[in-house]
């Protein structure tokens, strides 16, 4: 099995951080591949990462269906629970962090480009989604990773940590920075660290 990947992709992150704590990460090929390969574009007509093939061939994407099929392999519990409260609970979670990085890494690009108003406008609202996200989550109890909401919230906070050491996310969230501080130290996260 390989997975397609950019050190620095959160989403990525999420896929190996959950292969991890499924004990399943030894059995999937890490592969390093620009989105703007074409032999990415001629697996994935989004030419986006992570895009995973399976042992038959298979080709999966994106990050939600990619994770949902890591969570298939091996014997260890499901981190998305098959069904009932655990299962949307899990999910929206996951959705939540997941909003957070599609609310940054466009803000991210745009904040690179000349300021007019209509893109300041833009930056702010999507600045103002992770905000809105982050007090969310404060609000939460968190487990220790043990479902793809945890670990696609812990990947969400990391990249904050990462992209925007400027703008820093623990005033005003003492329980989620608590929460992150322990689950941090995990190997599914302490072994897909970014690079510095």
């Amino acid at each position: 099995m390989k997975l397609t990947m950019s050190p620095a992709s959160p989403y990525v992150r999420k896929a190996r951080a959950l292969a991890i704590k499924r004990g399943v990460a030894d059995r999937i090929e890490m592969w390093t591949i620009a989105t703007s390969s074409p032999e990415l574009a001629a697996l994935n007509p989004l030419s986006k990462i992570p895009t995973f093939i399976t042992d038959d061939g298979q080709v999966l994407y994106d990050s939600p269906v990619v994770c949902e099929y890591i969570d298939s392999l091996g014997d260890a519990p499901p981190c998305i629970p098959a069904s009932g409260p655990a299962r949307w609970r899990a999910l929206t979670l996951a959705a939540l962090g997941d909003g957070i990085l599609d609310a940054t890494q466009p803000r991210r690009r745009e904040i690179a480009l000349p300021q007019d108003d209509g893109r300041k406008e833009y930056i702010a609202g999507q600045q103002a989604k992770v905000t809105r996200a982050l007090d969310a989550l404060e609000k939460e109890t968190l487990g220790d990773l043990e479902t793809i909401g945890d670990i696609t919230v812990a990947c969400a906070l990391g990249y904050l940590d990462f992209r925007y050491p400027n703008e820093p996310w623990r005033p005003g969230h003492p329980k989620l920075t608590a929460w992150y501080e322990r689950v941090v130290k995990l190997p599914p996260m302490a072994q897909t660290m970014p690079p510095a």
